[in-house]
């Protein structure tokens, strides 16, 4: 098939003419119709948080990839969807590059304001662009990570993924987007104890409560896919009629289950094929009308975001003087086994009237991290 030749040179809309930055890749994939075969001249553009060995924790450089890959996108005419995702198997994205964190922006609040307008940059990139913007779950989904995949407007992913928040855990509050849209997409009680508690959830939980449009194996044991095998997908209720659908296993089937994903290796190849799937569907709509629909569902979450990402990230700034410089050194120093401060000790010595300024910082830093 001929491919339609361009009517018009077109002015260049970007904000910059080379957008690339190191962390981020941006790919031209060619665009698929159902049935497989090439639409000329269409894209899909890839935008790949490459930070693999740090889990596509995103640097100060990453962030400006992003947006600067997501406006590039957004204004090339040829590009049919965003498929937004992260380097490996292990992980889409765990947040902020947390040894950054910790070594430059710990302590210093106007530095880490002025990260946080990139950041809030990113987000609204993510949620404003001008084309379907689809999270490929690859992996790891938590953090900052989450949020950002919240921000796309459609999740694929692979069903080994992992889900969740780290704020309070880590010396933070996941006001960069999960307190904004969590409440919108899941109801207050599950985004409370989602943002508070800091419990990493499955894929296949992730998927019941909504937050996913799809979810596919990634586990190959003898040549065939099975279903993550380290929790429960057979089943809906207990006994008591609680739902444990997608939670973890336990007891012997927890053995059982680690024993079947030590014989099988992650295969993405379905993850892909589920993507692409998606992509073409979205490729025969009215590229005009797909937008304005994009808009107008997404006004819930924009509008919640929009209220309250410049306060957030005010006392964001502030927070790095004190519970986020604990948290993240804590995080970045610590053992492998022993990344989390003493909050009991935390508590109490907040409780006695001791205040940041002193040695609080230190004490409460994991005892291995002190040498």
């Amino acid at each position: 098939m001929t491919a339609i030749k361009p009517m018009r040179e077109f002015v260049n809309h970007d904000l910059v003419d080379d957008f690339k930055k190191p962390g981020v890749l941006y790919e031209l994939r060619p665009a698929k119709r159902p049935d497989g075969t090439v639409a000329e001249g269409l894209y899909n553009a890839w935008i790949t948080l490459d930070n693999e060995s740090q889990y596509n924790s995103y640097t100060t450089d990453m962030v400006k990839g992003v947006i600067l890959a997501m406006r590039a996108a957004s204004n090339d005419r040829s590009v049919n969807c965003v498929v937004f995702t992260g380097a490996g198997d292990k992980a889409f994205c765990t947040g902020g590059n947390t040894k950054e964190y910790a070594e430059y922006y710990a302590g210093h609040g106007q530095e880490y304001r002025q990260y946080m307008r990139l950041f809030n940059d990113m987000v609204s990139a993510i949620i404003g662009c001008d084309k379907p913007v689809i999270c490929r779950v690859n992996g790891m989904r938590i953090g900052g990570g989450q949020e950002i995949g919240m921000a796309c407007d459609f999740s694929v992913s692979s069903d080994l993924a992992r889900y969740g928040q780290a704020g309070p855990k880590h010396g933070s509050a996941p006001i960069g987007g999960a307190t904004d849209f969590l409440p919108v997409v899941i109801g207050a009680e599950r985004a409370m104890a989602a943002c508070v508690l800091c419990e990493p959830f499955s894929a296949h939980k992730a998927y019941q409560m909504g937050i996913l449009t799809d979810i596919v194996p990634a586990l190959k044991v003898d040549g065939k896919y099975v279903a993550n095998p380290l929790v429960e997908t057979q089943r809906m209720v207990d006994e008591f009629g609680r739902n444990v659908y997608g939670e973890p296993k336990t007891g012997d089937a927890l053995k059982e289950g680690k024993a079947l994903m030590a014989r099988g290796t992650v295969d993405l190849t379905a993850l892909d094929e589920k993507v692409e799937e998606l992509c073409a569907k979205i490729l025969l709509t009215f590229p005009d009308c797909t937008t304005k629909s994009l808009e107008e569902l997404r006004k819930p979450k924009l509008e919640a975001w929009n209220r309250n990402k410049e306060n957030s990230r005010a006392w964001l700034s502030l927070n790095m003087m004190t519970e986020a410089r604990a948290g993240f050194t804590a995080f970045n120093d610590g053992p492998k086994d022993d990344r989390e401060v003493d909050f009991v000790l935390l508590r109490q010595k907040l409780a006695a009237g001791q205040g940041w300024h002193g040695t609080l910082h230190d004490e409460i830093q994991p005892k291995k991290a002190k040498a």
